[in-house]
């Protein structure tokens, strides 16, 4: 099992993206860390083979705990995860060895493409590495084991949809263990709650949220809504 640290700030986003990571078959959450202070911690401790990091953290950045960790020695891979986008931060993340830079919003489908991708270097560094390096096709193979292409969209998404909110509420919704309403997945993701209720009727519409209703002593009967497992 490959162990992952995931780090950001924001304890609901943190979740969301633990509970993506425990659905790619081969990695496991070993920790969490929503600052970088947590997350250098839990790299000292010798556990971790790849930090999900986020580049916008409350006591320093992303990058600067990068650095931190390689000037101790920690060769720990990283793989960033923010809202950072300028040409500035990724080209900086690049050069202090991150694996792969991934943007947010994200889909489940673009994060499992990067650890699928992950999984099939240390494989092919454990095959090549076993018996040396013999010249540039295996090293070919190596640079070439991290190689991605971009996820296919979602199909059949409505006009005004996007595929990371998709993604997004179907993660909480997989994550509850209870039916919820259009409020509480509004202040799960942070969107409005009328966002919410447009994307979780579409969803349920197309099968994959099952509705029930919930009725109190007024008024009109409240919309529950639960994940169906494929």
């Amino acid at each position: 099992m490959i162990d992952v640290l995931v780090v950001d700030d924001d304890f609901r986003v943190a979740e969301i993206n633990a509970k993506y990571v425990g659905k790619v078959p081969g990695f496991r959450v070993a920790a969490r860390a929503h600052s970088a202070a947590q997350a250098l911690a839990a790299v000292q401790r010798g556990t971790i083979d790849l930090v999900l990091l986020d580049h916008y953290l409350p006591d320093e950045t992303g990058l600067e705990l990068v650095h931190r960790m390689r000037e101790q020695g920690h060769g720990t891979d990283v793989i960033m995860i923010t809202a950072a986008s300028d040409i500035t931060t990724v080209q900086r993340a690049m050069r202090l060895g991150a694996l792969h830079y991934l943007v947010k919003p994200f889909t489940f489908t673009a994060l499992r493409t990067r650890l699928d991708s992950y999984a099939a270097l240390r494989r092919t560094v454990d095959r090549v590495g076993g018996r040396g390096l013999t010249g540039q096709e295996q090293v070919d193979r190596i640079f070439g084991a991290l190689r991605t292409s971009p996820a296919p969209s979602t199909p059949g998404l409505p006009s005004g949809h996007s595929e990371p909110t998709t993604d997004l509420i179907c993660g909480v919704l997989h994550s509850a263990d209870h039916p919820l309403s259009a409020h509480e997945v509004a202040a799960e993701t942070g969107l409005s709650r009328s966002t919410a209720q447009r994307y979780l009727r579409h969803l349920e519409q197309a099968g994959r949220l099952r509705l029930s209703l919930k009725y109190g002593d007024t008024g009109r009967p409240e919309h529950r809504y639960a994940w169906v497992a494929p």
